[in-house]
């Protein structure tokens, strides 16, 4: 496979599942010294990546959960956060100036703080109160954090008895790793492909539902926009019938991924319009993948990571059709953020 190392991929994502039980004793002190509510923070694709463990703790608990853009709360509180708060900020280089810039808000009104970060020793890991570290570099960041913040939300389920059996599908996910570098090395005869669609069109518009819509939302910014300045159009596919749906016609590239959890049928109603107006319909299906061995329940909560690891090996060819490595950027350096 074009630029892959699969031992590493499989030692990175063993990693992050080997990091449940740690997650777990860390949010089960936090509840049980009396935290009454969790913020999901973070910068930019960090962020993104913990909707949907926010996503799942909104639709299934009744614990207050939060996700503020982190610049707004540093600049404008919130009168939730304090000493009964546990506050969650996931950054790969543990050095991102805003996120601890955030950290240290936190804390100055009491909050808990679990950093989930790729390297130890860096301000965010020796700062925070909990902190867990499992190395990633971009390329297999996003599995890492999905799988780490989808832990916090099964341990607060789990404490509250509000489901599901935690232990069953930590144990399930012991077989991921090697399922999702099977399910690359499956993709890769598509991924040329799906990379020379996107290189040949001007725009994307690109749309999903549900778990699936935080990587829709990461692959448009922070990939083809961030690495490859290719200009794209995220949009939630609950919005999607509310004004985009006039931009789509013949030449008019829509981007949209789909998932296994309940709101797929809103994916699949983007699907059924777009496939009669556009010649450039895209559609990347974490349900086509095979994994034996996981259950419809399991599927349903790990779409976003199935859907990361695909578009990765799509990344990969893109750099090259487009001559432009992922790491090359413009404006990166120069702004403080």
């Amino acid at each position: 496979m074009l630029n892959f190392d699969e031992q590493r991929y499989i030692r990175i994502q063993s990693g992050a599942v080997a990091t449940a039980g740690q997650i777990h004793a860390a949010i089960q002190a936090c509840l049980q010294a009396g935290a009454q509510n969790l913020f999901f923070l973070g910068t930019g694709g960090a962020a993104i990546l913990m909707q949907p463990a926010l996503q799942l703790l909104q639709r299934r608990s009744t614990f207050p959960v939060f996700a503020p853009p982190t610049a707004e709360l540093v600049l404008a509180e919130s009168k939730h956060l304090g000493p009964k708060s546990i506050v969650v900020i996931p950054s790969l280089s543990g050095t991102t100036a805003e996120s601890v810039e955030a950290l240290a808000f936190c804390k100055a009104r009491g909050a808990t703080v679990l950093a989930l970060v790729g390297h130890g020793g860096t301000p965010l890991a020796e700062q925070a109160d909990h902190v867990i570290v499992n190395f990633a570099e971009d390329d297999t960041s996003c599995e890492s954090f999905y799988l780490q913040s989808l832990f916090i939300a099964l341990s607060v389920l789990e404490h509250r008895g509000e489901g599901p059996d935690r232990a069953a599908i930590i144990a399930e996910l012991g077989r991921l790793p090697e399922l999702l570098a099977g399910l690359k090395r499956d993709f890769e005869p598509e991924a040329d492909a799906f990379a020379r669609a996107l290189a040949e069109a001007p725009y994307h518009i690109v749309t999903a539902a549900g778990s699936a819509w935080p990587q829709a939302f990461y692959y448009g910014m922070c990939i083809l926009e961030e690495m490859q300045w290719i200009r794209t159009r995220p949009v939630h596919a609950s919005d999607f019938f509310h004004g985009t749906l006039e931009l789509v016609e013949p030449g008019v590239s829509v981007v949209l991924l789909k998932g296994e959890d309940e709101l797929r049928p809103l994916a699949e109603r983007v699907e059924r319009f777009a496939g009669q107006y556009t010649d450039r319909l895209l559609v990347l299906d974490a349900a086509r993948f095979d994994l034996p061995g996981l259950s419809a329940e399991v599927r349903a909560l790990i779409s976003p990571i199935l859907l990361a690891a695909a578009l990765e090996r799509v990344s990969a060819h893109l750099e090259v059709l487009t001559d432009h490595p992922l790491t090359t950027r413009r404006y990166y350096k120069r702004v403080a953020y």
